[in-house]
């Protein structure tokens, strides 16, 4: 019988390695197009519907709520 070579014998295993990462990968996608379009986080999730921010979480962050009517009015 023919003796095998080290390096051989690691290349085939870096390959298998490398097939089942990859048929890992390609299972984890099928999965993730099976579940369909989801929330992004736990919180969304209870409500069932993505979370706005309201003018109050906008005033809170410093951007002006409500400004812009107020503006046209001034130009007119």
């Amino acid at each position: 019988m023919a003796k095998k070579s080290k390096t051989g014998v690691l290349k085939r295993l870096r390959e298998v390695k490398k097939a089942e990462k990859a048929a890992l990968k390609r299972e984890e996608l099928r999965l993730r197009k099976e579940m369909g379009p989801g929330p992004a986080s736990a919180a969304d999730d209870e409500k069932g519907e993505p979370k706005v921010a309201t003018a109050d979480d906008m005033a809170g962050y410093g951007f002006p709520v409500g400004g812009d009517e107020e503006e046209e009015e001034e130009t007119a």
